[in-house]
């Protein structure tokens, strides 16, 4: 009898991991109709991401994909936070990693602001959020070239971006 249980609960367990998998590459291939959003990164950050693999709704997907942009928003603010403290920046510099740091802090806050109001199914002003959070990554690199000077940080904002897009295409899919 504990043989069936375990086949059982084997099998649910792998139709609910093929379920999310499903779902995810089908939701990355309808938002990646939008021109800003890479299929393949948006399938490839869901499919490492544990809470993502867990979804078994587009919404489900949302708030994953928004904790994702959460996460990476402060890891990225965390780079330039120790760029900063150790001063390994370019002369001129500064004043636009300190820049960088406010802006990462205000995306956070919209990140913040959408899960609410995805969680309370408010997928307007979820998308009002999350678009004020995908303004960060580009607004960061505009500052470093007022200043001429090379951004230590453009592979992570445009990763930032992506993880950003994710969940604002999702939530107009909604």
């Amino acid at each position: 009898m504990k043989f069936f249980v375990s086949v059982a609960l084997f099998f649910l367990f792998l139709n609910c991991f093929a379920t999310a998998q499903t779902l995810i590459q089908d939701s990355c291939k309808t938002a990646a109709k939008d021109p800003t959003l890479n299929y393949d990164f948006c399938v490839q950050s869901l499919e490492q991401d544990p809470q993502s693999k867990t979804a078994t709704t587009l919404k489900g997907l949302v708030l994953a994909s928004t904790t994702n942009a959460e996460s990476k928003t402060t890891n990225v603010k965390g780079i330039v936070e120790t760029i900063l403290k150790n001063k390994t920046y370019p002369p001129g510099s500064e004043s636009a990693l300190s820049t960088c740091v406010e802006l990462y802090d205000d995306a956070n806050n919209s990140l913040n602001e959408a899960l609410m109001n995805v969680k309370s199914g408010d997928y307007k002003s979820a998308n009002i959020d999350l678009s004020a959070a995908l303004d960060a990554p580009g607004t960061c690199e505009d500052g470093f070239k007022e200043t001429h000077e090379k951004s230590p940080v453009t592979n992570e904002n445009n990763d930032l971006f992506q993880k950003i897009v994710i969940p604002l295409v999702f939530t107009n899919m909604l």
